[in-house]
């Protein structure tokens, strides 16, 4: 296995730029263990800046001149900018001359995500795009790759954007719906597959769709339903559930549902705004011409979040030529820190590729 492995980084080597591949390695051992890589490497520095339209912190080596530079979307998380994951991520590519954008974006700190929410990402790509001469390019993770991709199809960035890299993303609004509710999600072929969802989806579901309640008592009982389900997963909220009316009643409708084909007609009787931002979220419908960036796309076939079949439907809605698709047996939630010696390989040679960029 171990002359397998070193045959296959050989191999690849010869194939790419070996400061790219170099750097992509550094790269993985920092994800990997958090920590320095060790080849004495001054450290990027983190300062605060703001921009027309927004403000968040900038990571860059002090003194270097960056080869390339990203907006790196935070996920949704209550740390926002600050979840020590990111953090981890801004650095090792500030580490590699990038410079490293991320935005202040208050509802992904509430772990809530609406379509409004690619304005801000827009105007961190405008900026970095009137301060630097290289690439600039998008990397989101998970909810926040819709933002992010969306902000890429501004009409004034579809041609100035890059790169967009996006980790557990996905496609269809509905699609991603249906799994985190019944667990099922569609193969190539159009067959229902089963796996089993992290619970966790549907309260975040909840908790960024709770504002567009018109009913105030049902919003505000949405509300605690998800804090307390986010909180412990195995809360009860029965007390909750007793006192909802029609718009709330049909939010825990589609939540209890348990049969993928009856999700559309479910949809259908959420309230208007949340349908609305539903559709407004789905990227599988988006034109997407004229967009001359380069998508990177990572996703692990254990995903119980969004399931791994969104990167793969968004990848084929996109022009094969400007797409690389990359599929991890064993990847979490894009938590960045693959097993198995495959896996390693392909995260590397994902890492590889993001690294060409700089040129």
């Amino acid at each position: 296995m171990r002359r397998l492995a070193a045959v296959l980084l050989l191999l690849a080597l010869a194939a790419c730029s070996p400061l790219d591949g170099l750097d992509a390695f550094d790269a993985l051992i920092q994800l990997q263990s958090g920590a320095d890589p060790g080849r004495g490497e001054s450290k990027p520095e983190r300062r605060e800046t703001s921009w027309p339209g927004g403000e968040g912190d900038l990571y860059q080596l002090a003194g270097a001149k960056p080869a390339a530079a990203l907006v790196l979307v935070p996920g949704l998380a209550p740390e926002g900018r600050r979840d020590p994951r990111l953090i981890t991520l801004a650095d090792a590519l500030a580490r590699k001359r990038f410079a490293v954008l991320v935005p202040d974006l208050p509802n992904f700190a509430q772990q809530r995500v609406s379509v409004q929410d690619s304005q801000p990402v827009a105007a961190a790509l405008r900026h970095l795009l009137g301060e630097n001469k290289g690439p600039v390019g998008v990397a989101a993770i998970s909810y926040a790759a819709g933002p992010g991709i969306l902000a890429v199809l501004e009409p004034d960035l579809r041609q100035r954007v890059g790169f967009v890299v996006a980790i557990g993303g996905y496609s269809d609004s509905e699609a991603v719906t249906a799994f985190f509710t019944t667990g099922n999600f569609r193969a190539p072929g159009g067959a229902w597959r089963q796996a089993t969802p992290n619970a966790y989806g549907k309260w975040v579901f909840v908790m960024a769709n709770a504002e567009r309640i018109e009913h105030a008592a049902d919003r505000v009982a949405l509300t605690a339903m998800a804090r307390r389900k986010l909180a412990d997963l195995n809360a009860d909220i029965a007390d909750l559930e007793a006192g909802l009316g029609r718009e709330g009643e049909a939010v825990v409708a589609l939540l209890a549902n348990r049969d993928p084909e009856f999700v559309p007609a479910l949809i259908e009787r959420l309230p208007r705004a949340v349908r609305d931002d539903l559709a407004g979220l789905t990227l599988a419908k988006r034109d997407f011409r004229g967009v001359t960036a380069r998508f990177h796309l990572l996703h692990g076939r254990d995903d119980a979040i969004i399931p791994y079949t969104e990167s793969e439907a968004l990848a084929r809605s996109l022009p094969a030529s400007q797409v690389r698709l990359t599929l991890l047996e064993s990847f979490a939630h894009a938590a960045l820190s693959p097993s198995g010696l495959l896996d390693l390989y392909r995260m590397w040679a994902a890492l590889t590729a993001l690294m060409a960029e700089r040129r």
